[in-house]
């Protein structure tokens, strides 16, 4: 088993909305060989915002077969998209920069799982 972690920065106070667009999968959740997302939110960054999205799987074939499908390239290849994520015009219709600042991925073996015992009455 894998975990896939994609750390993204954002800019500062945009990390939920950004986050936002995550709860609704486009197509990874049908995947054979997903196991799970999270989303986590990195707190009290000074710079920026910066969110983790991490996904399980059954092994790296699995998540090979994510990358090369057409569900991951309609949900990552939006160029127009990607333009309207990495900048932002002010109230005065200046360009405040780029929201999404960079992302970094790294992946895991998962060596083992503790789970918590169940509560005994």
């Amino acid at each position: 088993m894998i975990v896939v972690t994609n750390t993204i920065q954002i800019r500062k106070g945009h990390g939920e909305s950004i986050a936002e667009r995550f709860q609704n999968p486009k197509g990874v959740h049908h995947m054979p060989g997903f196991i799970s997302m999270e989303l986590w939110l990195t707190q009290n960054l000074e710079e920026c915002d910066e969110i983790k999205v991490n996904t399980t799987w059954e092994n790296r074939e699995a998540f090979d077969g994510w990358v090369k499908s057409d569900s991951f390239k309609q949900s990552h290849g939006d160029r127009n998209k990607a333009q309207a994520e990495r900048s932002e015009n002010t109230a005065d219709g200046s360009e405040e920069g780029p929201i999404i600042l960079g992302n970094k991925i790294s992946m895991h073996t998962v060596l083992f799982t503790v789970d918590a015992e169940p509560v005994k009455a």
